[in-house]
């Protein structure tokens, strides 16, 4: 699979805002089973660009495609099929059901979009230090603790690229490894595309393909 933005702009922004930008307003390919990661300074249009991206939002001017497809020629249901298959995201506001519990949270997506077996719920768990709340409401974890628990779930399903705003704001610097280990190693799995958005230059990304918003 493959991801082309074709001089993409939030219709939104001044074009004299985005002179320096090495996304907005140029031809950018994103291929499978690369890493990206963009560094976004507050007000660049880092949640725009990860929606658009996904098709949640159309309000900008240019083409966005999968393969050779234009996003905007998908209908509803075919663009919902496609992402149930090949995107994964983890939102920035997280997205939980915040009554009910952390396993049901995650049982839920991985039946919808079945990839991985249920015992992987608990590895997953294990391997980010939240085992002990599974049987926990979403809404009664720290707010560190629910980013750990949308990652996993963005895990469960299959896809071939996965976009992340900002997940791992509210870690600390051992959960931060550890949780982009887990998401590296399952894109490695899968020959899978890393799209990675942050304020700034994250220190673990080494060899990763870095572009500025």
């Amino acid at each position: 699979m493959q991801i082309q933005l074709l001089e993409i702009i939030p219709t939104y922004f001044e074009k004299s805002v985005i002179t320096e930008s090495e996304i907005w307003g140029r031809k950018v390919v994103f291929n499978q089973g690369e890493h990206v990661h963009i560094i976004a300074p507050s007000g660049s249009g880092k949640t725009s660009l990860i929606h658009f991206i996904y098709g949640m939002r159309k309000d900008y001017e240019g083409r966005i495609l999968y393969d050779e497809t234009n996003i905007r020629d998908l209908t509803l249901e075919t663009f919902s099929t496609y992402r149930q298959k090949n995107i994964s995201i983890i939102f920035q506001d997280l997205r939980l059901f915040a009554d009910q519990t952390v396993r049901n949270n995650l049982e839920l997506k991985r039946q919808l979009n079945p990839y991985h077996p249920p015992q992987k719920i608990d590895e997953m768990a294990m391997a980010l230090g939240i085992q002990d709340k599974l049987g926990r409401t979403a809404r009664t974890c720290s707010y560190g603790e629910q980013q750990r628990i949308a990652i996993i779930r963005s895990l469960l399903q299959p896809f071939n690229f996965i976009l992340l705003d900002e997940p791992f704001s509210h870690l600390d610097d051992a959960n931060r490894l550890k949780a982009f280990e887990l998401i590296k190693s399952e894109c490695e799995l899968r020959n899978a595309s890393m799209l990675f958005a942050d304020l700034k230059e994250l220190e673990f990304f080494t060899n990763e393909k870095r572009l500025r918003l």
